[in-house]
């Protein structure tokens, strides 16, 4: 199973948690490359007493020629860029595989929503669904997991692990005589199918995009099943993995021969240190090669190194809840009862086990700037600039853009009544003392007031010629041809309205009620 060490590291330290880590076997690096590593290091020193004690001064010429070319031709194998883009494809591909795993929670949950009752039949019912559902995926997981294919090495296991049924086994053994090429992971996924469909047709579901919705889940639980063998039949492409693999091996075997000790160069700087013990080559060979050995783990997640997904335990668990949601916890829920805020509605303050750790809110970014009004005023020459922005501001404001109708008006909304904004006439005057503005003082102040109001009335005249323009009436005529009538409301005119009122004036003023009956409908009228 995958190692987890994320309560290691939860909350940063002084002292690195990481380095707590470095003390860990399983799934650690050294348990990886010490193999490895011995044969390195073993190579080494066997090239090194070869080197100083097993040949002639001849041979010592000739092999120190060697460690002169390795050394300085060693660099030309591009290692880390091969090697980083290669491990940077199997990471993205071993999360991807990971979360194309399908789990039966959301089928189990509308099952238990969408076939209702209570009997035996409805019970069967959901469960048969949510065992296919469950049987399906074990096919796959024993296609391409060796972990579990030992555990269902054939039918047999899988009946006595509650999967599968005896007829259900006969079936299936059938199909794989008619057509052994080809695997048969899909016929649990048409099984539940039917049983939806039998379900709607006795009115277990109750309505159609119930149906449709389950069967949609399905489908989709299907394909992420049919993901998982897409990723077990096209691995990464092999003549990338052999490249990266050449020139990591290559590329340390130069390194071998390269970083010997040499006599000719005993004078150089750092030399000794190398003639005792390669130090910087042991760590070279330990991350690179370690950096190969994370990609061989991780391009196939699903056998049996430590960092892989236990897939076992993934059969059993989505078994248990399955079968938990559909049956245990079908149509059941606590008490319905008030909540501790029903009263105030939402909770003004949420306590906290440690009241220490209740933090204010996150602050904007704008919130500690300084705004226009507080900031030190400048006189002399940024009067008249202080001046033209106001009337822009005011332009801009205020008055806004004109509508498509060609109204002020229509882009700003004002409340009825006097205008709470007042404006002093030094507001929007020039400075009399800037002899070198060319722009000459206002002479006229504006009745904004009044220019509200005439906007209002414009706007009111052109919304009652529209309605005026149209008829009362209007015959239009359906795609079949059918004629049919689109009644327009219209406002009622002024002359309407007065009429109205003086109709209103005489009914109070004539309380007897003295009216003369309407004439009757089927009678003619001359």
């Amino acid at each position: 199973m995958t190692v987890t060490y994320t309560s290691r590291v939860s909350t940063s330290s002084v002292v690195s948690n990481f380095l707590g880590l470095l003390v860990r076997w399983r799934g650690s690096i050294y348990k990886l490359v010490w193999l490895d590593l011995i044969v390195f290091f073993g190579l080494y020193c066997l090239l090194a007493i070869t080197y100083r004690l097993l040949v002639n001064e001849e041979g010592k010429r000739f092999f120190e020629a060697i460690i002169s070319y390795c050394e300085k031709n060693g660099s030309l194998i591009p290692l880390s860029f091969v090697l980083g883009f290669f491990v940077r494809i199997v990471m993205n591909r071993w999360w991807e595989q990971y979360t194309t795993i399908p789990w039966p929670d959301g089928i189990a949950i509308l099952i238990s929503t969408s076939i209702h009752g209570s009997d035996d039949r409805a019970r069967v019912m959901r469960r048969t669904i949510l065992r296919y559902v469950c049987l399906c995926q074990v096919i796959v997981f024993t296609m391409i997991s060796p972990r579990v294919k030992r555990r269902f090495p054939t039918y047999n296991q899988i009946i006595e692990a509650g999967f599968l049924l005896e007829n259900e086994k006969k079936i299936i053994e059938a199909m794989d005589q008619a057509f052994p090429s080809y695997p048969k992971h899909w016929m649990p996924i048409v099984w539940a199918a039917s049983i939806v469909m039998r379900a709607r047709r006795e009115n277990k579901i109750r309505d159609d995009y119930a149906v449709k919705t389950i069967m949609d889940e399905l489908n989709q639980f299907r394909g992420n099943c049919g993901f998982l063998l897409y990723y077990d039949w096209i691995s990464v492409p092999l003549v990338y993995t052999q490249v990266v693999t050449v020139a990591t091996y290559s590329f340390f075997l130069f390194s071998v021969l390269g970083q010997q000790w040499n006599e000719n160069h005993a004078d150089e700087e750092g030399s000794e240190i190398r003639r005792w013990f390669p130090i910087l080559t042991v760590l070279q060979f330990f991350f690179y090669m370690g950096w190969l050995k994370v990609a061989e783990t991780l391009i196939n997640p699903f056998g049996e190194d430590d960092d892989d997904f236990e897939l076992n335990w993934i059969i059993d668990r989505n078994l248990t809840v399955s079968y938990c949601i559909v049956d245990e916890m079908h149509q059941e829920h606590p008490e319905l009862v008030k909540d501790q805020y029903w009263e105030e509605v939402f909770p003004n303050e949420i306590p906290y086990a440690q009241p220490n750790m209740r933090q204010n809110p996150p602050a904007a970014s704008t919130a500690y700037m300084e705004s226009q009004s507080k900031l030190p005023k400048r006189h002399g020459s940024v009067t008249s600039n202080l001046s033209t922005r106001s009337r822009n501001n005011f332009r801009q404001n205020f008055l806004g853009r004109p509508s498509a109708t060609g109204s002020y008006s229509d882009s700003i909304q004002m409340e009825d009544g006097p205008s709470r904004v007042t404006f002093s006439e030094n507001q929007f005057d020039l400075p009399q003392d800037d002899a070198n503005s060319s722009h000459k003082p206002s002479q006229s102040t504006i009745d904004f007031n009044e220019l509200i109001e005439q906007r209002r009335r414009e706007r009111r005249e052109r919304i009652r010629h529209r309605f005026l323009d149209m008829q009362s009436t209007h015959l239009r005529h359906d795609t079949s041809g059918a004629p049919y009538t689109i009644t327009v409301l219209r406002p009622p005119s002024d002359e309407e309205l007065s009429e109205s009122q003086e109709a209103g004036d005489r009914a109070q003023q004539d309380p007897s009620g003295s009216r003369e009956p309407p004439p009757n409908k089927t009678e003619k009228q001359d």
